[in-house]
């Protein structure tokens, strides 16, 4: 069982930058791939961003491509969203997840683990 739990939320003003972290209890197979998702009041999930367990494999959704970029520390247990250029569109929850295989992003796929997410917003 992976635990994750995210951090560094907040309230931002448009064009202002964000750095979100994510935190996995444990770093096994089951976090070959990592990524982000967010939610906006009244719209459906969407993917964010996704990388590879060693740091050198990255996707990204257009809406974000960029703009936020996705990394892991060297240990693989911490992965990292680094928001810049930031508009209103980009406020929503953030949920941080996992799953035992990258592709599983690239196929459009559910993961396996999700944190509990963390509110971003974005707004003069």
């Amino acid at each position: 069982q992976v635990q994750l739990r995210e951090s560094g939320g907040g309230l931002v003003q448009p064009g202002g930058s964000l750095r979100l972290s994510c935190e996995a209890s444990v770093r096994t197979f089951a976090t070959d791939g990592m990524g982000w998702f967010r939610q906006a009041p009244g719209k459906e999930r969407e993917f964010v961003a996704a990388i590879r367990w060693n740091g050198v494999s990255t996707y990204y959704s257009n809406s974000v491509k960029g703009r936020f970029t996705i990394s892991r520390d060297n240990a693989g247990n911490t992965m990292y969203l680094q928001m810049n250029s930031l508009k209103p569109e980009d406020t929503a929850v953030y949920y941080c997840t996992a799953d035992s295989q990258y592709s599983t992003y690239i196929d459009n796929n559910e993961p396996d683990y999700w944190g509990q997410g963390t509110q971003v917003t974005v707004s003069s």
